[in-house]
């Protein structure tokens, strides 16, 4: 657990700095310029870091039962991403007043069901594990 805390601690800390940066520095409704398109992928750089991180963490923890409490918390994270974006999906397709949903939310809304997963261990099997 620490080598994954101090994996995603700074990857973290880059994600939030380069948001900054982008938003400090591309104007709202500003053209695709190598610059507005290069400043907008380094917090996707930071999300990839982030999955990287996860994914040793499941390689690197020794403890099964550990390893199957993480992979059931990305499991109902991305069961609840599918759901929430392909209902959302549907209700765009076939209700026009139905704002469309940015792309964007779609990791923040994984990260919001990896939560859930943590009380689904919790609650209802009793367990969270000392993983986070």
């Amino acid at each position: 657990m620490r080598r994954y805390v101090r994996r995603f601690v700074p990857i973290t800390f880059v994600y939030m700095a380069s948001i900054a940066l982008a938003t400090f520095i591309i104007a709202d409704n500003a053209p695709a310029t190598a610059l507005t398109i290069g400043l907008a992928l380094l917090p996707g750089l930071a999300v990839l870091g982030w999955l990287w991180a996860m994914a040793r963490l499941l390689v690197e923890l020794d403890n099964e039962y550990l390893r199957m409490l993480e992979v059931r918390k990305m499991l109902v994270a991305t069961s609840l991403t599918l759901a929430i974006t392909s209902v959302w999906g549907l209700l765009e397709l076939y209700s026009p007043e139905i704002p469309p949903m940015p792309v964007f939310y779609v990791f923040p809304i994984w990260c919001v069901g990896l939560a859930i997963g943590q009380l689904v261990n919790r609650f209802g099997f009793g367990d969270a594990g000392d993983c986070g």
